[in-house]
């Protein structure tokens, strides 16, 4: 045991070994901790030291350097300057140049916009003064439509075609011919059928024309449909290869406005057109029908050649069947005269056979009548025999 006296009370105890042996320990590593705090304490301060002069070093070198890039600084400023100013130049002409085509896109966006509203101007004026006329010409078709009968709505189309035909009739086609359809044997007409020719006067196209204005409806045909079926019944009868329409029917319809409409799928070869196509529907199917001149010339050949050979074979079938009844009707005649022949035979051998009983009647007449005497007849006729007698004929005679 160990006593140990308290330096702040004086007041003495004991502890035993392993107590002691703790309390040791902690006076030692409170003296080392001192000594290791003021080791540590010196060597903060000459670490401080150290910076303080690393610091002062430093900022000596710092200032040296800062004055040398200071001097470079200037020189970089001074030629940034003079690099600036030329920037400046060259942005100042780069400016003006494009102010100056700005200035000229400016100028000519300006001329532009003049043009096109002169332009616009124009073509507002233009247009504005077709409207007028247009609906002038609407007007006066409106008025004309008033004062005209149907049946001269019609006829004012038909004449319409009639002139504008007559105008290129001598140069365009100086063979052709384009007359009204008066032929109304059938039951109904056309109004136009146009043919044309070439120089051998064989016919190259044929095309019957119907013209329908808008006052040519009735209550059960008012479009251009339920014309179509009359048309090429017309176009047969008149053995035309094609059929026109020519209408101002349905003036809305967009299908008969856009040009010439080919409605072959309902009747074969034709087609509705208004009238400002009444010509080109004529030069183009004149124009086709050139170009197979040729094969209708060969055709008609042919034609002509089928018709030879139909008219030997009909001939030829009429030889046949004349021969045959001339034929029948001799050889029933002959047999009639065979069995007249036959039945004349049996009569003339009946005949004959009567003829024979005669001869051999009239040898037993004969045979009676040489053995017929005077005698015989006077026997038991005393006033015949007297009178015989008389004529100096004897009983022996």
């Amino acid at each position: 045991m160990n006593e140990i006296k308290c330096p702040h009370c004086s007041k003495a105890f004991t502890i035993d070994e392993a107590g002691y042996a703790d309390i040791v320990k902690q006076v030692r590593d409170r003296e080392f901790e001192q000594t290791l705090r003021e080791r540590l304490d010196l060597a903060e301060r000459d670490k401080h030291t150290a910076v303080e002069l690393a610091l002062a070093k430093a900022t000596s070198q710092l200032q040296q350097a800062a004055a040398a890039k200071d001097s470079e600084i200037q020189a970089l400023q001074a030629k940034i300057a003079g690099f600036a100013t030329e920037q400046e130049l060259a942005l100042s002409k780069a400016v003006s140049v494009v102010e100056q085509e700005r200035n000229d896109l400016r100028n000519k966006l300006e001329q532009a916009r003049l043009e096109k509203e002169l332009a616009e101007k124009s073509l507002k004026e233009k247009y504005e003064t077709q409207i007028k006329d247009r609906d002038d010409a609407i007007e006066r078709l409106k008025d004309m439509k008033a004062k005209l009968s149907t049946k001269m709505l019609g006829e004012t189309l038909e004449q319409h075609c009639d002139v504008e035909f007559n105008k290129i009739r001598a140069t365009a086609f100086p063979r052709a011919h384009f007359d009204k359809d008066n032929d109304a044997s059938s039951g109904s007409k056309g109004d136009y059928i146009f043919r044309d020719f070439d120089e051998t006067q064989t016919e190259i196209v044929s095309i019957m024309f119907e013209m329908k204005n808008e006052g040519d409806t009735t209550a059960t045909k008012k479009k251009n449909e339920d014309f179509l079926k009359e048309l090429d019944k017309d176009r047969t009868e008149k053995k035309c290869e094609y059929a026109v329409l020519v209408s101002m029917l349905e003036p809305d319809n967009e299908l008969y406005n856009s040009g010439i409409v080919d409605v072959s799928h309902r009747y074969p070869k034709m087609y509705v057109v208004r009238p400002q196509f009444f010509i080109p529907i004529i030069t183009v199917l004149r124009n086709a029908a050139l170009n197979a001149v040729g094969y209708k010339a060969e055709l008609a050949l042919v034609k002509a050649q089928n018709i030879d050979i139909t008219n030997f074979e009909s001939k030829l079938d009429e030889f046949k069947t004349g021969f045959s009844r001339n034929y029948d009707l001799a050889s029933r005649r002959f047999n009639e005269a065979i069995e007249g022949i036959d039945k004349a035979i049996k009569d003339l051998q009946k005949t004959k056979d009567a003829l024979l009983g005669a001869e051999n009647n009239l040898r037993l007449a004969n045979d009676k009548a040489q053995d017929v005497t005077i005698k015989k007849l006077t026997k038991g006729n005393p006033t015949m025999a007297q009178k015989f007698a008389e004529l100096g004929r004897g009983e022996d005679t």
